[in-house]
């Protein structure tokens, strides 16, 4: 029983076949293409920056690009010291005001478009880019503080234009129409990344989905086999300890005979839950049993076979055989369909009947038991049966045997069920069947 695909373990050695549950490729796994190395296997990940990077690598390339540009222009141009100065700290002020970007991206960008304006506006020499406005601009966008962005810098930038054309040599049309076009870029990149940092967390939010909804799977698969294997071997034992009890005075062979079941039936439930498990642990000690097929059938029913309760198998394949997945849910399900009918059923006698219709394998347990209470509701025994049948198309069904049919609760005898079956019809409930219907090439 392997590793499930979503477990790590699956790749240090842990066993990988020997389940057809979880036989061929998966194909919801992996990063999205536009996710790069994110998401995927840890050693396919390429770099992906820290959040203290992020916010300083801003503030860095713009106090390296702003303020040397702007002390080199006011030693170059050799205006005034309070005009040299002011710029220098118009340009170191902007890069640091980034540093609130991550809490405040609307204030950010209102408060470094109005010293970009300031710059613009109060110094007569043109400075360097205001490479800061440019990161505001971005970073409030995806942020979300859109309206804070567009307000912020289209009244900033007609401001600017007004007040220069107001109080110096108006600036050449290319230029205003550049600067536009620039401002109008820093909005596309940042919707942009905006657009794909909402479609990376949707994407890992489907991935945890999907892990979630694949371990909850799993979860059931491995409750579900574990139900099967101790309820079966449990109720197995409670019935040969009853009959060793029974006889033990009268009969001590048959007694002896009693122990020696309890002991195999325990020895093989202790191997197929170790199984279980060690696949769950991934250890490299734990037996693999091998699958379950329909050639078990005839030794599980001699294991349910006591002197008040016989079973007894027909089999019309005439060797023919499905697939092991096929093979597999069908002898879980005759073994919790016979674990129910030792528990609740107070029958004496049970007919497994296995042929093929079609391509479709069917499988009836009928027995001469108390029959379905009509209030009684499906238990988990049921439910997992239904669910096998499901999990390869097919179906369960569970109720009274028919009266025209053969076999442990009908009129008439089927093979080696006749005599069971005649008296059975005579003064008891009709008894219980279970038929499921799988198709016979289904793989899970």
């Amino acid at each position: 029983m392997p590793v499930p695909p979503w477990d790590a373990r699956s790749d240090r050695g842990g066993p990988t076949s020997g389940s057809a549950e979880w036989a061929g490729p998966h194909t919801w796994g992996g990063p999205p293409p536009w996710a790069g190395g994110q998401g995927g296997d840890p050693g396919d990940r390429r770099f992906r920056p820290s959040a203290r990077f992020r916010l300083l690598a801003p503030v860095v390339f713009s106090l390296l690009v702003q303020v040397p540009a702007a002390i080199g222009i006011a030693i170059g141009t050799q205006t005034g010291w309070g005009l040299g100065v002011l710029q220098v700290l118009l340009a170191a002020a902007g890069p640091l005001v980034l540093l609130m970007a991550r809490r405040l991206p609307g204030v950010t960008v209102a408060v470094v478009t109005a010293m970009a304006l300031a710059d613009v506006v109060l110094v007569p020499v043109a400075g360097p880019p205001y490479i800061a406005l440019a990161f505001a601009i971005v970073l409030a966008v995806v942020r979300g503080a859109v309206v804070w962005a567009v307000s912020s810098v289209v009244v900033g930038w007609i401001a600017a234009v007004v007040l220069v054309s107001a109080w110096g040599e108006p600036w050449h049309p290319v230029r205003v129409a550049f600067t536009t076009l620039a401002l109008a870029a820093c909005f596309g990149i940042g919707a942009f990344v905006r657009t794909r940092d909402e479609r990376l967390r949707r994407y890992r939010a489907d991935a945890v989905r999907r892990r979630q909804t694949a371990e909850e799977r799993e979860r059931v698969r491995i409750a579900r086999e574990l139900h099967d294997v101790i309820g079966h071997a449990l109720s197995q034992i409670n019935v040969q300890a009853s009959v060793g009890l029974h006889l033990m005075d009268r009969d001590a062979e048959q007694a002896r005979t009693a122990l020696a079941n309890i002991k195999d039936t325990s020895k093989t439930a202790l191997e197929e839950v170790r199984s279980v498990l060690g696949a769950i642990r991934s250890d490299a000690d734990a037996p693999l049993s091998p699958q379950a097929e329909l050639a078990e059938l005839p030794r599980l029913l001699a294991g349910v076979t006591t002197a008040e309760f016989e079973a007894t198998l027909i089999d019309r394949l005439d060797g023919d055989a499905p697939g092991r997945a096929v093979q597999f849910a069908a002898y879980r399900i005759a073994q919790e369909a016979l674990t129910n009918i030792v528990r609740h059923a107070q029958a004496t006698h049970a007919v497994v009947t296995i042929d093929r219709v079609g391509d479709v394998l069917r499988l009836t347990i009928d027995d001469d038991g108390s029959g379905v209470p009509a209030a009684s509701g499906e238990g988990s025994g049921i439910l997992g049966m239904r669910e096998r049948a499901v999990l390869l198309g097919g179906s369960v069904a569970v109720g009274p045997v028919p009266a025209d049919a053969g076999g442990a609760g009908g009129s008439g005898g089927t093979g080696g069920a006749g005599g069971a079956g005649g008296a059975g019809a005579a003064g008891r409930a009709p008894g219980t069947r279970v038929e499921a219907r799988l198709p016979w090439k289904a793989t899970p």
